[in-house]
């Protein structure tokens, strides 16, 4: 496999919020996405999922918190915890999760 620009990779998606799966690990599924500042409803999960910041800031509320994370930051979000995207988010991110299926 050869390296894969992760700012690249997001930039060329058709749209923002709509992310790609860059590879599985573990069990888990390696995904990128372009943030745009709108926001996104809430949701939650049944096993824990990793945000990491590449570039940008993204603006969470999870469980009724507001929670910042800034470029180079990584926020796990609890299994079970509902979680959406406020208003203002941009940038890079990747997003590791369970693998489904």
């Amino acid at each position: 496999m050869s390296p894969i620009d992760l700012r690249t990779t997001a930039a060329e998606l058709p749209g923002s919020w709509r992310s790609t799966i860059l590879g599985e690990v573990g069990g888990a599924s390696l995904k990128v996405l372009r943030m745009d500042a709108m926001p996104v409803e809430e949701e939650s999960h049944p096993t824990p999922e990793a945000l990491l910041v590449l570039d940008g800031r993204l603006e969470l509320d999870v469980a009724g918190r507001p929670v910042s994370v800034g470029p180079g930051e990584l926020y796990v979000v609890p299994a079970g915890t509902p979680h959406a995207v406020r208003p203002g988010s941009r940038g890079t991110l990747v997003i590791v999760e369970h693998a489904e299926g």
